[in-house]
């Protein structure tokens, strides 16, 4: 089973690329992965197994 978290991203005028990336890492690190960017509505889309 799967679970999802979606996770809005507030784009900012210094360092967005840096901020941007830390933020993936750091859900990479509790097991969660990309699976979609909405660029329109600035939100993440994240998923990782439940049952990990």
């Amino acid at each position: 089973m799967k679970e999802y978290k979606v996770v809005s991203w507030k784009m900012g005028i210094s360092n967005n690329n840096k901020k941007l990336e830390n933020t993936l890492n750091e859900y990479a690190i509790s097991g969660w992965r990309v699976i979609h960017v909405a660029e329109q509505s600035a939100r993440i889309i994240f998923e990782r197994d439940k049952n990990r």
